[in-house]
C-alpha cells in the first residue's frame, strides 16, 4: 500500500473526499478540515493500492491539487485491515510488478544533481578500478562497479527520453559529461603520479593482467550483459528492488572501462585505449537502449491502465471528465 498525505485547498477538499471514498482500491480515508497552515486547507490521509496509486495521483493532479496544495507519498511497509486488503483486491495486477511513476521520477531526479558526493563517487570509483587495473585483481574491479555512481543519470536519461522530460534529459547528460571526464583526468594524473614514485608496475602486457584483460575487449557477450543489465537496472529501480540493483552494478563495466582507458593514456598503450573507449561507449550506449526499451513498454501498460479508469465511479464522484 501507499500511504497518501494530501493537503488540499477547501474549494475542491469536498470533491477530492467524495472520489477518494468512492475509489475501490483506497482505504484508510480520514479528513481534518482546516488542519493545514501551510498552504492553508485541509488534510486528508489515505492509502491507496500500489498497482493504482500512479492512477489515482494522476487524478488528484487533474484537480490541481499539486498546484495549490501538496501530495505526499510513503510506502506501507504494514498494514493490519481488512479494508486494505480489500483495496489491494480491487485493483488489478500485483503489487510487485506495479509501477509508481511518481517515486520513479522523484528517485531518478534526485540521482542526476550533478554533485559533490557524485562527482566523489565517480573519481573514487574509476580510482579503484584503475588500481584493479594495475594490479589485476577482480576483486577491486568488482569493488569499483559498486562504489560508481554512473547509473542514476543513465536510469534518469531513459526516464527523460520515455516521458520527454528535457530538464531530466539536460541533467543525466551533463553529470555523465562531466563526471567521466572529470573521474578520467584525475585517474590519468593519479596514475603518472604512481608510476612516477614507482609504485605502479613499469609496464602493463595481456600476460600481466590475464583477470582483467576482459575490460578492454568487448564481445558478444559484453553486448548481451549490457542489454540485461539496463533492463535488470529499471525493473529493480521501478520496483524498488536494490539488491537486484546492485547485481546490475556489478555485471557492467562502464567504470573500469573508464579506468582502464586512464590507465592506458598513462602507460602509452593507445591499442588497449581503443578497446576500453569501445566498452564504455557500448556499455552507455546499451544500457540507455534496454532501459528506454522497459520503460516504454511498462508505461504502455500504465496508459492502458490509466484508459480502463476513464469512467470509473470516482472520477465522476470528483467531477472530472
Amino acid at each position: 500500500m501507499i500511504h497518501l498525505r494530501i493537503v488540499v485547498p477547501r474549494d475542491i477538499s469536498a470533491r477530492t473526499l467524495d472520489m477518494l471514498c468512492v475509489a475501490d482500491s483506497v482505504s484508510s480515508v480520514a479528513h481534518f478540515e482546516g488542519a493545514a497552515r501551510k498552504p492553508d486547507g485541509d488534510v486528508i490521509l489515505a492509502d491507496v493500492a500500489r498497482e493504482d496509486a500512479s492512477v489515482i495521483l494522476s487524478a488528484l493532479k487533474e484537480l490541481g491539487i499539486h498546484d495549490r496544495g501538496s501530495i505526499a507519498l510513503e510506502d506501507v511497509d504494514t498494514s493490519i485491515s481488512r479494508a486494505a486488503e480489500d483495496a489491494e483486491k480491487a485493483a488489478a495486477g500485483l503489487p510487485s510488478d506495479a509501477v509508481v511513476w511518481e517515486e520513479v521520477e522523484s528517485r531518478t531526479s534526485e540521482e542526476t544533481e550533478l554533485s559533490g558526493s557524485f562527482l566523489g563517487f565517480m573519481v573514487i570509483a574509476t580510482l579503484i578500478a584503475a588500481i584493479g587495473v594495475m594490479t589485476d585483481s577482480p576483486i577491486l574491479i568488482i569493488g569499483a562497479m559498486v562504489v560508481g555512481p554512473e547509473f542514476g543519470p543513465l536510469a534518469g536519461l531513459a526516464v527523460a527520453i520515455v516521458q520527454r522530460r528535457r530538464d531530466l534529459a539536460r541533467r543525466s547528460l551533463i553529470a555523465l559529461a562531466i563526471g567521466f571526464p572529470l573521474a578520467m583526468t584525475l585517474t590519468l594524473a593519479v596514475t603518472l603520479i604512481l608510476r612516477a614514485t614507482g609504485i605502479a608496475p613499469d609496464q602493463i602486457t595481456e600476460t600481466s593482467r590475464p583477470l582483467t584483460q576482459f575490460i578492454s575487449n568487448p564481445d558478444a557477450f559484453s553486448v548481451i550483459v549490457a542489454l540485461l543489465a539496463g533492463v535488470a537496472g529499471i525493473l529493480s529501480l521501478t520496483s524498488s528492488k536494490s539488491g537486484a540493483l546492485i547485481g546490475v552494478l556489478i555485471s557492467v563495466t562502464t567504470i573500469p572501462a573508464a579506468g582502464n582507458a586512464a590507465v592506458a593514456v598513462a602507460y602509452g598503450d593507445w591499442s588497449e585505449w581503443g578497446g576500453a573507449v569501445e566498452q564504455l561507449a557500448l556499455n552507455l550506449a546499451l544500457l540507455v537502449l534496454a532501459a528506454v526499451t522497459t520503460l516504454f513498454a511498462q508505461r504502455r501498460l500504465y496508459v492502458a491502465r490509466r484508459r480502463r479508469h476513464a469512467g470509473r465511479d470516482y472520477r465522476q464522484a470528483g467531477g472530472l471528465a
